[in-house]
This record gives structure tokens, C-alpha cells and sequence, in this order.
């Protein structure tokens, strides 16, 4: 089991080994080095050796998406914010996304069909077991997070709660030898974000002293964020980080991401066991899918006035008491 860190990398941890089980000693080290790097980094490096058995297939996959052609690309939308293809206007940035992507007929309904309408199972079965994969490490971090605080006992009603969106992202080469930016600085607004790439990199972490620190993957290891509504969650005990893509070199980067969001009707709110007279409520309940539609809005606004996105529209703004 490893946690290794210098000043230029975030947190690894070693999610692969076998004796990795609830209450043992060894979950209760990892546990603990979870909340560590959190707390520090607000992300860290999960080794996972499960995932080079689907890795081949994973990235053949993302070439296949991407490389259809746009018109049939741009077939796949949705009424929801956030969800389908979209093409970033600079043209460096292309995304497709899917809800509930751990169940093969979800990805088969909502994408696979609508760009191959004879369907394509296989496509549909390599994003469904990487969902499926992905969201288990998921919960297992979400339970240790949620141990350290001592509120458990809400797991499963978030659990029942989460929507598991699968993205998948491409950046094509920068067109000069220069550094590109893929996208700019933000916060993820969702619960929880795992993300895997190939092997190029470009995704970039600020640590607390507002520097950029390169994060450079293993094929066997994801990216884990908090997001902001797990911060707005545990009454702001923990951060999400601010990150960034910027693209190098003459190889297009693709990654593929496991987005936890939270669903439309269930309400956000701290529990009350994070609330006393030393730590009082930061922020109002709220509804995640009646945040991204206002989020989306904003974002539409600011595209419509030429001006850049209005840091004011993040979750902690839009539901701070």
C-alpha cells in the first residue's frame, strides 16, 4: 500500500489490493491518507489495477466516437444541460456524454444507437464496464470519506440519490508547437469525478499556494476530485480543486471521466450532525439539476455578451446562506 507525494505531484494511493475491505486495518490506513490528500489537494492519484484489463478497448473506443463524422456527432443531444456532443467553439475540445452509464441499455438507447442506428453492443459493453468499475471505486471512496467524518449513516441515501454520467473527452493537438488551453480553470460542480487518459498529458491541479502542478497519469490509475457539491455536502470541510487542461506536444488527448452527480428532486443539505456553533451552516438545500439549469444559463449568457463565464454562477455562490 503506497501514498507517495512531492511538491510537484498530487497523492498516490493503491486502491488494487485484495485485503482492502470495510472496518480492516488496511481500509482504515487508506481511509485515512483519503481524507489526507483531500484536505491537501482536494484530489489524488487512485492506483487501480483493474482498469488495464479494459484499457485497449477503452481508448479504441474513443477513437471510434470521435472519429465519426461531425453532422452524425451532433446527433446526439439531450434536453438536460450538460449531456450529448459538444464542440467547444476554438475547436480543441469535444466531449459526448450519457446519465446512468453503468447500465449497457442506457448507453445503447442514448448514444451507441443514435450514431450507429444498427446499434453496437460492443461499444456499448466497454463504456458500460468501465461506468461500472469506476462508480464501485467511487462509492468505496465515498464511504471512506464519509467515515471520517462520522456520517456514514447517510451512504445509502446517497447512493439511491446519484446519477452516473460517463463523458467522453478529446482534445485535438494543438495546431503550433505551443502550449493550448483545453479548457479553463474551474471547479467541478458534481459530487465526485474520476477521470482516466490515455498517455498524454495536459490535465493541471492549483495547490494552495495558487500554483499549477502537472499531473502526470499511470496506465493503471485514475484522477479523483471532489466536487463542489460534496464540499457544499460536508458544510465546506473539504475543497474542490481547481484544474485545468492545457495541451502540448502534437498528439490528440483523450480521457475518459465518471461524473457522480447528484439527481433532479433529491435535495442537497448538510447534515446535521456537521453543524454546531464552531461550524455553522454555510449553505442553503439545494437541487443539483435545478442548479444546472441556471448554471447552463449563465454560461449561455456570457457566451451571448462575448464576455468569459461569471465566476459568480458556481454552486457555492448560487447556494451560500
Amino acid at each position: 500500500m503506497s501514498s507517495i507525494t512531492t511538491p510537484d505531484m498530487v497523492p498516490i494511493i493503491d486502491f488494487s489490493t485484495q485485503d482492502l475491505k470495510q472496518g480492516s486495518p488496511e481500509w482504515d490506513s487508506v481511509k485515512s491518507r483519503v481524507r489526507e490528500a483531500l484536505e491537501e489537494y482536494g484530489c489524488f492519484e487512485a492506483s487501480f489495477d483493474e482498469v488495464m484489463v479494459l484499457r485497449r478497448a477503452i481508448f479504441g473506443v474513443m477513437e471510434e466516437l470521435f472519429d465519426l463524422p461531425l453532422p452524425t456527432k451532433q446527433l446526439c443531444v439531450s434536453e438536460k444541460p450538460f449531456r450529448g456532443y459538444f464542440g467547444s467553439p476554438t475547436g480543441l475540445f469535444e466531449s459526448m456524454s450519457t446519465d446512468d452509464a453503468h447500465v449497457v441499455e442506457n448507453i445503447e438507447q442514448h448514444l451507441t444507437t443514435v450514431l450507429w442506428p444498427e446499434g453496437n453492443i460492443s461499444i456499448s459493453k466497454t463504456l458500460a464496464s468501465f461506468t461500472q468499475l469506476t462508480s464501485r471505486l467511487e462509492t468505496t471512496i465515498l464511504r471512506m470519506i464519509l467515515e471520517s467524518f462520522g456520517v456514514e449513516k447517510y451512504m445509502d441515501e446517497l447512493i439511491d440519490s446519484t446519477n452516473y454520467q460517463l463523458r467522453a473527452l478529446k482534445y485535438r493537438r494543438p495546431e503550433t508547437g505551443d502550449p493550448s488551453l483545453g479548457i479553463p480553470a474551474h471547479c467541478d460542480t458534481n459530487l465526485m469525478t474520476i477521470l482516466h487518459q490515455n498517455n498524454v498529458n495536459g490535465l493541471e491541479i492549483r495547490n494552495k499556494d495558487g500554483e499549477w502542478i502537472d499531473v502526470k497519469f499511470s496506465p493503471n490509475s485514475f484522477i479523483v476530485l471532489i466536487g463542489e457539491s460534496l464540499s457544499v455536502w460536508l458544510n465546506g470541510r473539504l475543497c474542490s480543486p481547481y484544474h485545468r487542461v492545457t495541451l502540448k506536444g502534437n498528439t490528440a488527448r483523450y480521457s475518459l471521466g465518471l461524473f457522480a452527480k447528484l439527481k433532479g428532486g433529491y435535495l442537497v443539505k448538510t447534515p446535521a450532525e456537521l453543524v454546531d456553533n464552531t461550524n455553522p451552516m454555510l449553505f442553503k438545500p439545494f437541487d443539483y439539476e435545478e442548479f444546472s439549469k441556471f448554471y447552463a444559463t449563465q454560461i449561455a449568457r456570457a457566451a451571448g455578451s462575448g464576455t468569459s463565464q461569471p465566476r459568480t454562477s458556481d454552486l457555492k455562490a448560487y447556494c451560500i446562506v
